[in-house]
């Protein structure tokens, strides 16, 4: 197994660990939706050009702001902070397991993982 395949195999349990967390919570299914797709709506942020758009992905992408979300959950307490950063944290970790990381400002397809789509 290579490093690479290691650390997908570690983003799935990432991505395990988020759909266990939303079931602890006993969130309704829908949200379970919301993790899926839901992050993703940040896109719309490439309207506003490469540079906007990779900012937007960025924010919606990185884990570290879904653990301050989650933390903020914690310590407020509020259960929608404590969704929000789960699903944060968790699409996030779907997105790697596919290939897709933090974008960067030369387009959508450049991520700190490489291009996107290149053999």
């Amino acid at each position: 197994m290579t490093p690479k395949d290691l650390i997908k195999l570690e983003e799935v349990a990432m991505f395990i660990l988020a759909l266990y967390g939303l079931t602890l919570i006993g969130v309704d299914w829908w949200w379970y939706l919301v993790l899926l797709l839901g992050p993703d709506i940040s896109m719309l942020g490439y309207i506003g050009g490469n540079k906007t758009g990779a900012f937007f992905y960025n924010l919606f992408h990185l884990k570290a702001v879904a653990i301050l979300v989650f933390a903020a959950g914690l310590f407020l307490p509020d259960t929608l902070l404590l969704v929000i950063g789960i699903i944060l944290f968790g699409h996030s970790s779907m997105d790697r397991v596919f290939g897709y990381g933090l974008k960067t400002g030369q387009g959508f397809k450049y991520t700190h993982l490489g291009i996107i789509g290149k053999k």
